[in-house]
């Protein structure tokens, strides 16, 4: 069985899927979709503009989502569906990506959902409030004791459980940074302060989640073609009324990716295709459970090889 994986945050380079929208219409019309739908040429920023201005929190999210469903659409074209997986999942912003391959969200409306998403998380805290950190070579336990050490009535905690060795932690920033001393002391191979413009997936992400609580409301979410893992609760979800709930509360939880990857391979996942720009969850797949296959679907040359491979195993 496979799963489709989608990336979050940090996977976004200058020119991410313009080789797509060049060899396949289907994939250019994703980004002009995106767009239409945010009344911006995004597809311009994303192909041909400024790294920091795309790094922006409110445009990497968009912009991510477009590459991953551009490339989709690319697999479409070639005549994979999202059917071929018995899963889908996706870290963070992800998530989106994974709900509308999935079918269960419109294409623009993921995109002005995430629009809104980015930018509600980062006015969410003042700039210099909030910080995150990733703590390498302590397991979760660990992280989550040293975070409650840490607190001494401040918010920190762990955001990210993305593999046996890595936590990402957030919070106020005082907080993260008594927690990394912490980690160091407590033997970490590495624990440093990440360069983040928020405190992603913690308490202090409240106000966000309020406004996501709000948009999500006036949106139609279908059930799933096919399950997708939900970040908060690691496991298969198909109800549309609980995908809108997990979305709140994805805001403000942590997102449990190495659980995610884990349960999948228990229901029979083998082979994991990371659809988009990037191959984080790849690497990342593959310490977590060595035996699953992880592959990359982000160049047209690598959408031919995922077609031929997908195909064949139909």
């Amino acid at each position: 069985m496979r799963a489709f994986v989608f990336p979050g945050q940090g996977a976004q380079t200058i020119g991410m899927g313009k080789a797509l929208a060049d060899a396949y219409p289907q994939a250019r019309a994703v980004y002009e979709e995106v767009d239409d739908a945010l009344d911006e040429k995004l597809s311009a920023l994303i192909w041909d503009g400024d790294q920091a201005e795309l790094t922006l929190t409110r445009n990497a999210q968009p912009a991510l989502m477009a590459t991953s469903l551009a490339a989709m659409a690319a697999l479409g074209a070639e005549g994979v569906t999202v059917k071929a997986a018995g899963f889908v999942a996706g870290h963070s912003l992800g998530e989106y990506s994974a709900l509308c391959a999935a079918g269960a969200i419109s294409l623009a409306d993921t995109a002005r959902l995430l629009r809104k998403r980015g930018e509600a998380m980062q006015s969410a805290v003042p700039v210099g409030a909030g910080a995150m950190a990733a703590i390498l070579g302590l397991d979760l336990a660990t992280v989550s004791s040293l975070v409650s050490e840490a607190a001494k009535g401040e918010v920190v905690q762990a955001a990210n459980d993305n593999d046996p060795g890595q936590v990402v932690i957030s919070g106020h920033t005082a907080a993260v940074e008594r927690a990394v001393e912490l980690a160091k002391a407590k033997g970490a191979k590495r624990a440093v302060m990440l360069p983040v413009s928020a405190p992603f997936h913690c308490k202090l992400m409240e106000p966000a989640a309020r406004v996501m609580a709000e948009a999500l409301v006036a949106v139609e979410i279908e059930e799933p073609l096919v399950p997708v893992v939900a970040n908060v609760r690691a496991r298969g979800e198909t109800d549309p009324a609980e995908i809108r709930s997990l979305l709140v509360d994805q805001v403000t939880g942590s997102v449990r990716w190495r659980e995610s990857v884990l349960w999948m391979a228990k229901q029979g996942v083998t082979e994991v295709w990371e659809i988009g720009a990037g191959k984080t969850l790849s690497g990342i797949v593959r310490r977590i459970d060595k035996s699953l296959s992880a592959r990359q679907v982000g160049t047209p040359d690598e959408v031919t090889a995922a077609a031929d491979s997908l195909n064949e195993g139909d």
